[in-house]
């Protein structure tokens, strides 16, 4: 007497099959595309004129005496290299809130917005666990936003080199922030994906999760602020530790997130 076993798909198989679900549908969420594009591009296009822009037109004694206040680390230096050296690095603490902003935006709509869209229901009543589905759904957004951030990094990196002084090309091509770029972007993504899940198990408004877990951005601009001004150095140990930090929070809120996400319940809180 033979028993068969209707094998369940293996978990890749489903992260995988969650995560093109995702994507198909965030593609076809227009708002959602011009969202997740939008602030990479201001920031990119912003950024290139900037430095070219500095380039050309030599610093006024005004403007150079409120950035030697403002940054004492760059008193010494030409000021017209200076000023451009400034500039490239201000807007790499931008580049560090993509990951910060976009990506939450995905992960909320993730959850709340399929709850709006009634497609949350069939999703959960699959055989995912709530471990594959958080994962898969926290990797479908943050993905696409490490790839944006990376992608305007590379051309903003390029533009910088072919337009910038000598001082905004060290800047841009530091090894703190190229360890920030390549590490902590990912690490931020992955930590404000988790927060609007988390976020988003215990609010019903888009607006309200957003405003919420848009307070992961404080202490990114306060870090980076202090970084450029020189009043706080951050050297490449320091950026190693930020990172086996953020990789201890990232676990925390994921377990968080995974424990808030009671599929029995939550289609009955919200309904």
């Amino acid at each position: 007497m033979s028993a068969i076993v209707a094998a369940s798909p293996a978990r890749p198989t489903l992260v995988r099959a969650v995560c093109v679900r995702e994507w198909r549908e965030a593609l076809g969420n227009k708002l959602l595309v011009g969202m997740t594009l939008l602030p990479p591009v201001v920031i990119l296009a912003t950024g290139v004129l900037a430095v070219g822009a500095a380039a050309i037109n030599p610093p006024s004694e005004r403007d150079v005496q409120a950035l030697y206040a403002a940054a004492p680390a760059a008193a010494g230096l030409d000021p017209k290299e200076a000023v451009q050296g400034f500039i490239a690095t201000y807007f790499l603490i931008l580049f560090m809130l993509i990951p910060t902003v976009v990506p939450l935006t995905m992960a909320i709509y993730s959850v709340i917005g399929e709850k709006s869209a009634r497609t949350l229901e069939p999703l959960l009543a699959t055989p995912v666990g709530v471990g594959d589905l958080l994962f898969a759904k926290s990797l479908a957004s943050t993905v696409p936003s490490v790839l944006v951030t990376w992608l305007a990094y590379a051309i903003y990196l390029t533009s910088v080199i072919a337009l910038g002084s000598h001082a905004a090309q060290n800047a841009v091509t530091a090894p703190r922030w190229i360890l920030a770029i390549v590490v902590m972007v990912p690490l931020l993504t992955l930590l404000s994906v988790n927060l609007g899940i988390l976020i988003s198990t215990r609010v019903n408004d888009v607006r309200v999760a957003q405003q919420i877990g848009g307070l992961v951005v404080v202490p990114v601009v306060a870090l980076g602020i202090a970084q450029v001004t020189g009043r706080v150095v951050l050297d490449n140990g320091a950026f190693l530790q930020m990172s086996a930090f953020l990789i201890v929070v990232d676990v925390a809120v994921f377990w968080l997130a995974k424990v808030a996400f009671q599929r029995e319940n939550i289609l009955v809180r919200w309904r």
